[in-house]
């Protein structure tokens, strides 16, 4: 099934970042949609798309063969559509898990590095690093954005899974913000600051990459 598709772009983008959703929320959501404003707002242009199950408008996340199959096809219309445009790939949660398990079966064309925001590197309540073993696989660098609120990553447990990769990795704590990168009232920040904290490490990384 081809995806559904919305690109966001500038006029002549820097960057190009192919971002998957979550398993709860379309492409639609607040928060993917406040991320390609604010990636297009810097100059980096966003390719947004939906996963088979949420087309089909199941609850039930797809299973990896077929989600990494949508990763593809979505990377392949951003090439198409973006001829030359420096490609990077990535997405929220599960999207972003889906990204890194299709990087390390076969390389993305033209993809040079891979962005995620809140990786799920658990299930809530039960840690584990066995959705980390196939990231030793990806070759390209990586950017985790994660909130020392996160119940779907143990940062002890995601600092130790990524250690080993040396450069490759790289993770930025957002303080105070959860799975969904909420933060409380009384941590003295704002949801919007901390998507403005997102916006920035992301554009960054991805022209220095």
């Amino acid at each position: 099934m081809q995806p559904d598709l919305i690109l966001d772009a500038p006029g002549a983008p820097d960057a190009c970042c192919v971002f998957g959703h979550g398993a709860g929320a379309d492409m639609h959501h607040a928060f993917m949609a406040a991320i390609a404003r604010g990636l297009v707002a810097r100059g980096i242009a966003c390719l947004r798309y939906q996963f088979p199950f949420m087309q089909q408008g199941s609850r039930r996340p797809d299973p990896p063969a077929v989600a990494q199959a949508a990763v593809r096809s979505a990377v392949q219309e951003a090439v198409r559509r973006l001829p030359g445009v420096p490609l990077f790939a990535g997405g929220k949660s599960f999207g972003g898990r889906m990204t890194s398990q299709a990087q390390a079966a076969e390389p993305l064309p033209g993809v040079r590095g891979l962005v995620f925001t809140g990786f799920p590197l658990h299930p809530a309540g039960k840690p584990s690093l066995e959705r980390a073993r196939h990231l030793a696989g990806v070759q390209v660098p990586m950017l985790f954005l994660q909130g020392t609120r996160d119940a779907l990553a143990d940062l002890r447990l995601l600092r130790g899974a990524l250690d080993p990769l040396g450069d490759r990795a790289t993770l930025h704590v957002v303080e105070g913000a959860d799975h969904a990168f909420h933060v409380l009232v009384r941590s003295g920040r704002t949801d919007a600051e901390v998507l403005e904290e997102l916006l920035d490490r992301m554009a960054a990384w991805m022209r220095a990459h």
